[in-house]
């Protein structure tokens, strides 16, 4: 499951939400993944709900997280659960959902934190901060991913499910690249393939000419 957990980060959802994937929310035709639903607890019973804020969305799915979880859903196939709607008693609601617990049942956050999540710390033998190793750090790396490739703040926040783009900016602000690094790094790019055919011509000129001088030597 953890595996499962750390490529659906690849499109990077809610703790929630993620729980709450279900096989036919993913639109293999505009390789995206629709976020129609999440699991919450109410009175200590799960129901589906939706996504934070009451705002559905459409992620991205790129084509190495959709093999990886076409290879989960292949070993492990989705279970039909059904759950009451936003209420402990509201109306019942089946998804088949992709990632659920041993019995067969939704997963309950704590036991994830405790066996699926903390068991992935010590398997990899590394050393858990409480406050800044929660699988909210993984949301966090998409988004440093993402405006690391230059990605807008507006997009991010779409993909997000942020309601206000300016939140995000003051969230994520600090792992946008400067302005400076991005200024070396676009003249980088246009001076840098510039110089390097210029390069390639002048050593293919001088090869030439060297050809040249060696044909002449040869025929005096």
């Amino acid at each position: 499951m953890t595996r499962a957990l750390v490529v659906l980060q690849g499109n990077r959802r809610r703790r929630g939400e993620i729980f709450g994937l279900s096989d036919v929310d993913i639109d293999r035709q505009d390789n995206v993944l629709h976020v129609v639903r999440q699991v919450r607890w109410v009175d200590g019973v799960p129901v589906f709900a939706p996504p934070k804020g009451g705002k559905t969305r459409d992620v991205p799915m790129p084509a190495s997280v959709l093999c990886e979880l076409d290879s989960y859903i292949e070993s492990f196939p989705p279970t039909e659960i059904t759950l009451p709607w936003k209420e402990a008693d509201g109306e019942p609601e089946a998804a088949r959902l992709i990632l659920v617990n041993a019995l067969g049942s939704v997963i309950g956050r704590q036991s994830f934190n405790q066996q699926t999540w903390d068991g992935a710390f010590a398997r990899a033998k590394l050393r858990k901060a409480p406050r800044q190793d929660g699988t909210h750090a993984l949301r966090h790396f998409y988004a440093s991913v993402l405006l690391d490739s230059g990605e807008s703040i507006k997009a991010l926040a779409e993909w997000l499910g942020h309601t206000d783009p300016a939140f995000t900016m003051r969230v994520y602000t600090h792992l946008m690249p400067s302005s400076a690094e991005r200024t070396r790094q676009a003249i980088d790019r246009v001076l840098g393939e510039a110089i390097g055919d210029a390069g390639e011509s002048a050593t293919m000129e001088d090869e030439a000419g060297s050809d040249d001088r060696s044909d002449g030597l040869e025929t005096a």
